[in-house]
């Protein structure tokens, strides 16, 4: 369909971003132009799957960084189908959580009221921007036919022996008024409300994501991924390879007690060096070992470490406190027994929960034992020492074994491996890989999210909700405020949590604990293909066809949350036979970060902007244009207001020049920078390289409309394409003007670029005398070899050096010099 004969005097109108966007949104709409049918996605011969993260729906809207984010990725998405591929390009809502039900509670209404209202904003706002979003696979993950689907998951993960409910040591949030995982918890405080996290013995839900830590970090080194999203997600899983030693405990006769600690280390052959052993306060020998003179300053301790969070604990500069049990464990190497304290810095969920103190090659334990007077002994001796060489501190340099009996001399590392077999030919030692990663806590105290299909019987234990009777629908609760119990809010709705046990049919009790939201977006692009299917999560047909996904855009404060729970999922559903690849994503781009005010754009700095009134006045095609210009896409740029002038001014030319533009023969200079510039747009896309892409087109503009001349078509009609993924209803109403029938966005439209016609029809020839250059000559590429040198000869300069010379040879090196050789 042409729209000419809706836009009569279109030639003599000025551009208005208001009415052409307005005009296009619509057009697209009734055409379906985004949006694909269930018949394309079962049969595409070429698709492409391109993702970005979905939106929180604030109550606020979306602000720039989020939109920066979006148009980043919808640029891609609109490039690759101008390639001819069907690009399927869907958005959602990742509408559960503490910060909806936050808000809720704050302006005092309900999240299930508050939420659509939420969601209708959002979509308002992702339509204005003119993004190539497929609306009918929309999906909301507070939606029951979402969120079935997000507890089937839970119960295959059950069934397979990968969720389990156990109590443990968690972050919790005095202020939220529930659990945080590690990753929630920022110096020492809540991510969400900066409240001060402090720790508490819980029963959660976990699922054993460290049962594929090897898996998780062994495929970092073939996919695709930002080089820094890569890097913290191999940090975070944090490989180590050591040995576990055994430290029988011993009564103060020396005699053993028949218990024994076991630690975690990589440094084995720092063993004769352990003069103190350290617990967790949370180890369960920690009884076992305390004497009865000491049990009430450790039981004083144990409860001023609860108040402390996880995260903080770890920490290398924080101030060393600790009690000492009046226990006492023999050292496996020296056979000396050694002081057994328990210290907050020592984590029950790393390792063992244990560790045999080194203070010499371990600065954490030298100012340990600094603080609290124990000894500190040398046993490894860097070059230029020995064995009595003072430590003034602790020494983690090469060298090799001192103090260490009859191993003295071996050379570190040499030393790890040696000391570890002589542990294991001795029994009390073996070689041992360890991670940082700890299984992912899924369960939350919370009121807004997706009820745990769990059902809890006295004579049944923990039972599964049969996947018959999903979804476990979450009920209205009015009184839904979190309290300081620990107990979530649903156990609140007594006629909803009491029911019959799906083994035995005795009474029994639904768990109460909502499942964390980012078990909801673990999954979610998995999902959006398969919205038309009510009976499986993900159609099998549809699955083998769109996924993994081929391109995703987001934030890297994902890197380990997101980002690495969604890989976990991928595989676990991998090896129980639903998928058949185990790697949700074939490439990840990590967007840049917009900076106002001198800092992050966020709502928990206050310095977010809307763009609504910015959309208003300049419409979303100028608005796209200039955040895509602020500067390489995966570093971000710093906002300012003003800078939308310019991209504003580039499309008032665009539409000038394209509206007067004549038929005709291009001319070769104008042709020639058109061809330079769709070669240099078509490569730089792909690279995300927006921001220089962008500079290119207006410079191209600048010389289509240089001196005043008038454009013809075939010089405009190429720069109307490459301008498409950037400000789409612009190009949409220039090339419905130059006649096509369907949609730029319809079919393989992006143009070519002939190399021939790139090349520079002249050169500058570079002309020297005796190697040392006198002049330069403007030639054409076609210039006979004879007549560049005689050219040369008469350049101006040069003919002065050449005059009464002797002219021994001439060197020609075609386009580049002429070097005359005189004597």
């Amino acid at each position: 369909m042409n729209l000419q004969h809706d836009m009569s005097n279109r030639e003599s109108d000025s551009y208005n971003p208001s009415t052409v966007e307005e005009r296009w949104q619509r057009e697209w709409e009734k055409r379906g132009t985004n949006s694909l049918t269930l018949e394309q996605l079962q049969s595409a011969k070429n698709p492409y799957y391109q993702l970005m993260m979905f939106p929180y729906p604030s109550a606020e809207g979306l602000h720039v960084g989020n939109i920066y984010a979006f148009t980043g990725a919808d640029v891609h998405g609109r490039f690759m189908r101008m390639q001819g591929l069907t690009v399927f390009e869907p958005m959602g809502f990742d509408a559960f959580g503490i910060h909806s039900e936050n808000f809720a509670l704050k302006i005092g209404t309900h999240p299930m009221d508050l939420i659509p209202a939420n969601v209708k904003n959002f979509t308002r706002q992702l339509r204005r921007i003119g993004g190539m979003f497929d609306w009918k696979h929309s999906l909301n993950t507070t939606d029951p036919s979402y969120y079935k689907w997000t507890q089937w998951i839970f119960l295959k993960l059950f069934e397979a022996g990968l969720a389990e409910q156990k109590k443990a040591p968690v972050n919790w949030c005095p202020s939220c008024m529930t659990v945080l995982a590690n990753e929630q918890v920022i110096a020492g405080a809540c991510e969400r409300c900066r409240t001060p996290v402090e720790q508490r013995e819980i029963k959660q839900w976990f699922f054993k994501i460290t049962d594929y830590a090897q898996r998780l970090l062994d495929n970092l080194a073939h996919i695709d991924w930002s080089e820094t999203t890569l890097k913290a997600q191999s940090n975070w899983i944090g490989r180590s390879e050591g040995a576990r030693l055994k430290f029988s405990v011993v009564h103060p006769d020396g005699h053993g007690t028949g218990h024994s600690i076991e630690v975690y280390t990589t440094r084995p052959d720092t063993v004769f060096g352990a003069t103190y052993m350290v617990l967790s306060p949370e180890h369960p020998l920690v009884d076992t070992v305390t004497s009865n003179e000491h049990r009430q300053t450790i039981a004083k301790y144990r409860a001023e470490a609860k108040q402390s969070d996880l995260v903080t604990r770890q920490k290398i500069d924080q101030l060393k406190t600790g009690a000492f049990t009046g226990g006492f464990c023999q050292n496996p190497a020296t056979g000396e027994n050694i002081p057994i304290w328990i210290a907050d810095y020592v984590l029950m969920d790393y390792g063992t929960g244990a560790i045999m103190a080194v203070p010499g090659h371990d600065q954490r334990d030298f100012e340990f034992a600094t603080a609290f007077d124990l000894p500190v002994e040398r046993v490894v001796a860097g070059p230029d020492e020995d064995a009595d060489t003072p430590l003034l501190e602790a020494y983690v340099g090469p060298g090799s074994l001192v103090n260490s009996g009859h191993f003295d001399g071996t050379a570190v590392p040499e030393s790890v491996r040696v000391l570890t077999e002589w542990a294991e030919e001795n029994g009390w030692g073996e070689a041992t890989v360890n991670f940082r990663l700890h299984d992912w806590c899924i369960s939350r105290q919370r009121y807004w999210g997706p009820p745990i299909p769990i059902i809890h019987c006295d004579a049944c234990g923990s039972v599964p909700v049969p996947e018959e009777h999903l979804p476990v629908i979450l009920p209205r609760v009015e009184d839904f405020k979190p309290d300081d119990s620990g107990v979530a809010p649903l156990a609140r709705a007594e006629e909803w949590y009491r029911t019959p046990c799906p083994e035995c049919g005795a009474e029994a009790q639904r768990e109460t604990d909502v499942s964390d939201t980012f078990l909801d977006s673990g999954w979610y692009f998995l999902r959006y293909p398969s919205t038309d299917f009510e009976d499986s999560p993900f159609d099998p047909e549809i699955t083998r066809r769109w996924l993994p996904v081929d391109t995703y855009i987001g934030g890297n404060e994902h890197a380990v949350l997101h980002l690495m729970y969604s890989r976990f999922l991928t595989m676990v559903l991998k090896d129980l036979g639903h998928l058949d690849f185990e790697e949700p994503y074939r490439v990840f781009r990590a967007h840049g970060l917009i900076i106002a005010d001198g800092a992050k754009m966020s709502k928990s700095r206050g310095n977010v902007i809307i763009p609504d009134p910015i959309i208003e006045e300049f419409g979303a095609d100028a608005f796209r244009i200039y955040l895509m210009f602020l500067g390489p896409f995966e570093e971000g740029g710093d906002y300012r207001t003003e800078g939308i002038q310019g991209p504003f001014g580039f499309l008032h030319r665009l539409w000038d020049t394209v509206l007067n533009a004549s038929e005709g023969p291009p001319d070769p200079s104008v042709e020639r920078k058109v061809h330079q510039t769709v070669k240099q747009v078509t490569k730089q896309i792909p690279q995300l390289g927006y921001n220089t892409s962008i500079a290119a087109m207006m410079e191209c503009l600048n010389t289509i409309r240089s001196g005043g001349r008038r454009a013809t078509r075939t010089e405009v009609e190429p720069i109307i394409a490459i301008i498409a993924p950037f400000a789409p209803h612009i190009a949409e109403e220039l090339w419905d003007h130059l006649g096509h029938e369907e949609s730029i966005f319809e079919g393989s439209n992006w143009p070519s670029y002939d190399e021939s016609k790139i090349v520079e029809d002249t050169v500058n020839v570079a002309v020297q005398v005796n190697g040392k250059l006198r002049g330069t000559i403007t030639v054409s590429r076609s210039t006979a070899e004879e007549d560049v040198i005689i050219a040369a000869r008469a350049e101006e300069n040069v003919a002065r050096y050449l005059d009464e010379a002797e002219e021994r040879r001439v060197v020609h090196v075609p386009g580049r010099l002429v070097n005359f050789v005189v004597g």
